[in-house]
């Protein structure tokens, strides 16, 4: 009674809906920035701010669907090594 694990996986939409809102999202904050009634190292350092945050947010993501995945993985041995222990496991047999 092994029960195989269901990859989940986005739909084209939720996908292309995450890519615009990114997409929108950079765009009006660098309009912002390019537009903004400042100095020109006023623009440019946030610039690098907001660079520095998309860069953190990706890399972020990225470490936390590595840690899960990483969880999924060992779950799945231990999900064996139990039914293994279980499968040789003879209840009749005399101690």
């Amino acid at each position: 009674m092994s029960d195989t694990p269901v990859k989940q996986q986005n739909t084209t939409a939720y996908y292309g809906q995450a890519v615009a809102a990114f997409v929108v999202a950079l765009g009006a904050v660098t309009l912002g920035i390019l537009y903004m009634d400042a100095d020109p190292w006023v623009r440019a350092f946030l610039g690098i701010g907001v660079l520095y945050l998309v860069t953190s947010a990706f890399t972020l993501a990225k470490v936390i669907r590595d840690r899960q995945e990483a969880g999924q993985i060992v779950s799945r041995v231990d999900q064996a090594r139990l039914e293994k222990l279980l499968a040789e496991h003879d209840p009749f047999q005399k101690l």
